[in-house]
């Protein structure tokens, strides 16, 4: 038995069984009302509207973030660059004051940033280089410093980072 061909879903299938079988799946609509009734809810009416956003303004969206994104990270870096700047300034004054303090103390300077921090001059131990972020590179300049009218004793007098890198005032950070 053959089965019409009314609008074109049902055109392919030679009996009732393969029909019946496509029903029980879900495949087919069983009547034409439901037929009628699937097909008017793949339409939408004038003045509905789906939930959610099209693909054109999810891609404006993402544009937008991207722009904005782009015009802000380079202001960004520059922030976090004057922070560290600021707090290799604020290291390097805190060590000029304590080198400065040690040898007035005990009428000699330091020979190592490390007799410092033995000395309890520098509690948390010698600062990590916001720089170079390590504690190891920090340069020291070394000079005899004269402790008596007849004496000179060689030690530091002054520190600077260890990095080369040029600072935002253009400048060296190791000639800072």
């Amino acid at each position: 038995m053959r089965i019409g061909n009314d609008d074109g879903i049902e055109a392919g299938l030679k009996d009732s069984s393969h029909r019946a079988g496509a029903v029980v799946r879900g495949l087919l609509p069983r009547t034409k009302d439901e037929r009628q009734r699937t097909q008017e809810e793949g339409r939408r009416t004038t003045g509905e509207r789906a939930a959610g956003f099209t693909l054109l303004e999810l891609m404006m969206v993402i544009t937008l973030i991207i722009v904005l994104a782009s015009a802000v990270f380079p202001t960004y870096e520059v922030a976090v660059r004057r922070g560290r700047e600021a707090v290799l300034r604020d290291d390097l004054f805190t060590m000029r004051k304590l080198i400065d303090q040690y040898t007035l103390d005990k009428q000699r300077p330091p020979q190592s940033l490390e007799e410092l921090v033995e000395a309890g001059y520098m509690r948390g131990g010698v600062p990590v280089d916001p720089i170079t972020r390590s504690s190891e590179t920090w340069q020291v300049d070394i000079e005899d410093v004269v402790v008596s009218a007849s004496q000179a004793v060689p030690g530091i007098v002054d520190v600077h980072s260890g990095s080369d890198e040029i600072s935002l005032d253009e400048t060296p950070y190791n000639a800072w």
